[in-house]
């Protein structure tokens, strides 16, 4: 870590956060001259701070007489209890004839769309929904790559007060059944299939399968590959329809129902670590506001810029990239892979069209770094103020690699929060100097902390990632949850009244804070959250293998997937079994899930419940000591994992 910073801000730039300081000073009567003193008073001052946020969006909706409940209790606080507002009413409010979503697809398809041809296709979705018998609580499950219908989908679905839920093409039939099959969708929306590495992907079969399991009341498939493929697709599902020939051309401009400020918007999914995944609700208020504070005062999105985020459906920075329609700039989407034809794409992207905001992956990055591309030769990048990255801590030379190929003068802002909270606890401040590794601090409004095991504030060392204040996008529920007792078992029964977040972290001199990854047992490969249960329920279907394990192991600046199996007697673990255990974990839940190493172990440890370890196998791995053996019915079996050679490569 160098104690020089990459970059500094112009202090003679007027930035969005700056300029929302002097709001808030002029509203509660202080002095707020940097960002130090903001983030202090929106902590001090709960209250005035998300009613300034409201206010200083010029949200529509009813704000109501009260601005949070029971701000002491987590869970329990409620903010703006009384509001009313909905999400595609804001989402959908300006120029008709401004372009608000740009598209790219890897097959070379590219759309533009006005805000005013947007909302016809919401009026037209949203009649649909109606003819279908969807209204206030239905939920809406689509299964489509990152295009504009989809954007459009989500909103008409948000404009009836339902609930719309996501995931990409890529995954398997029984991924997407863990996920939708929990939630009861009304409507499933699909598509026939994708692009991705230069290939067409058909899913049809798939697609056929999942309708049949969840049952939904009717089916919309949207044609991606082919419009005849699409229709035979259509024609073999139950009261399916193909989307091109079922809206109506005339339908009525959409109307928004006003909803509760709490009232879910979306169902998200945890990675099914112990299971299939929890189904997070978020509330449609609590994802304006946060989506608010990080968009326009942390990355510096203004009205009218262009924002690229390359995600799929499957990944909250899809929702996240969406929210900037309610920050009145432009979406630019794209699906497929970025290194599709070449690694240049998503720069030509940027350049082509004069993207101001350019967010990827971490690993996105490191791979960039490892092939010797050089943007700032080849592309005029001259548009981009801000570079985003998220998904996986971003390591101290890939900081510096941004600045040594890709631009001198670009904030680069490391973000770190997750699909728990549709946002993130900490991130970019522009208005503060990038260090090579770190985060440049905590988010505004949240009282984000790093905590020992009594809870108690480090100011130094690896800690738990906490946060001691209620903020709006904490989940609604879970589903499913009538008691709550899922949801505060996932964040709450560690510490009374504070978020446990499930990642260790530590504070930097600067007062930014560094990532280390999950203190739970959730696999991170390239930044994607992968539950280990997942991948078990598949390799569970492999004869040859009696039980497996699962853990993340750190490998180049990221997280590589290991699995370990215990096979049956006198079978050996050859490259054809392999093979099979890869392909099986790549159809039945997604090529993201695939080991990077698959290794046979001749047992495997437990506790005396008959409970897998994890967490103590990934500190074997890792050299770490394993404490708490004798809760171990087997604790001979971890001396398996000591030193594997096959792990050191």
């Amino acid at each position: 870590m160098t104690e020089q910073p990459l970059w500094r801000p112009d202090p003679s730039a007027d930035t969005e956060i700056m300029r929302f300081a002097r709001v808030c000073a002029a509203r509660g009567g202080v002095d707020l001259p940097d960002y130090a003193a903001l983030h202090r008073w929106s902590l001090d001052n709960v209250e005035a701070f998300w009613d300034a946020v409201w206010d200083d969006a010029g949200l529509i909706g009813d704000k109501g007489d009260t601005i949070l409940e029971n701000p002491t209790k987590m869970p329990g606080a409620a903010f703006f209890p009384n509001a009313r507002i909905n999400y595609a009413e804001n989402a959908l409010r300006g120029d008709p004839d401004e372009t608000v979503i740009i598209f790219r697809g890897e097959d070379k398809a590219e759309k533009r769309w006005t805000r005013g041809e947007l909302t016809a296709e919401v009026g037209r979705l949203q009649a649909y929904l109606r003819s279908v018998g969807v209204g206030e609580g239905d939920r809406v499950a689509a299964m489509l790559p990152n295009m504009p219908e989809t954007v459009a989908v989500m909103l008409a679905t948000a404009s009836l007060g339902a609930i719309f839920s996501s995931c990409s093409p890529d995954f398997g039939e029984r991924g997407v059944l863990d996920r939708f099959g929990q939630i009861d969708p009304k409507i499933f929306v699909a598509c026939d299939g994708y692009w991705y590495n230069g290939k067409p992907i058909d899913v049809s079969q798939k697609v056929a399968a999942v309708a049949g399991d969840l049952s939904a009341a009717a089916v919309l498939i949207v044609p991606y590959l082919d419009d005849l493929r699409a229709t035979e697709l259509a024609a073999k599902i139950p009261n399916a329809s193909v989307y091109s020939d079922t809206l109506e051309a005339d339908a009525p401009a959409p109307d928004f129902v006003p909803m509760p400020f709490n009232a879910p918007l979306y169902v998200m999914f945890s990675s099914g670590t112990t299971g299939v995944p929890k189904c997070i609700v978020h509330g449609a208020g609590g994802t304006i506001l946060k989506h608010l504070t990080e968009q326009r005062y942390h990355c510096n999105i203004k009205p009218g810029d262009k924002v690229l985020y390359f995600t799929t459906c499957g990944w909250m920075m899809w929702n996240w990239l969406v929210g900037n329609l309610v920050a009145g700039a432009t979406l630019c989407l794209y699906d497929g892979s970025p290194f599709a034809p070449s690694p240049a794409v998503l720069w030509d992207y940027a350049q082509d069209e004069g993207i101001n905001f350019f967010g990827v992956g971490a690993k996105y990055i490191d791979a960039l770094k490892k092939g010797d591309t050089l943007p700032k030769d080849s592309h005029d990048l001259s548009k981009i103020t801000t570079i985003c990255s998220t998904g996986s801590p971003l390591a101290p030379e890939s900081f510096r690699w941004i600045y040594d190929a890709v631009k001198e003068n670009v904030h680069l802002a490391s973000i770190s929060g997750g699909t728990d909270i549709m946002g993130c606890f900490v991130g970019g401040v522009p208005t503060q100097p990038v260090y090579a590794g770190e985060i440049q601090g905590p988010f505004l409004g949240m009282a984000v902390d790093v905590a020992d095991d009594d809870g108690t504030h480090m100011g130094a060392g690896k800690g738990e990632l906490i946060c001691r204040k209620p903020f709006p996008s904490m989940p609604v529920m879970f589903w499913n949850d009538p008691d709550g007792a899922r949801y505060r078992g996932a964040y709450f029964e560690r510490f009374t009244d504070t978020w446990c977040h499930g990642d260790f972290a530590e504070w930097t001199p600067h007062g930014g804070m560094i990532i280390h990854g999950r203190s739970d047992a959730t696999l991170n490969p390239g930044g994607v959250r992968i539950g280990t249960a997942e991948i078990y329920a598949q390799v569970e279907q492999i004869p040859e293998v009696i039980e497996a394990l699962a853990i993340g192991q750190s490998w180049d600046n990221d997280a590589r997937v290991v699995l370990f199996v215990r096979l049956v007697e006198g079978v050996a673990l050859d490259e054809d079994l392999i093979k099979r255990i890869k392909t099986q974990i790549r159809t039945g839940a997604s090529p993201r899930h695939v080991p990077a190493k698959v290794v046979a172990v001749a047992d495997i440890p437990r506790t005396k419940s008959g409970k897998i370890v994890e967490l103590a196998v990934r500190d074997v791995v890792h050299g770490r000591q394993v404490k708490n053996k004798e809760a171990l019915a087997n604790p001979e079996a971890l001396d398996l994992f000591v030193d594997l050679e096959e792990l050191q490569s």
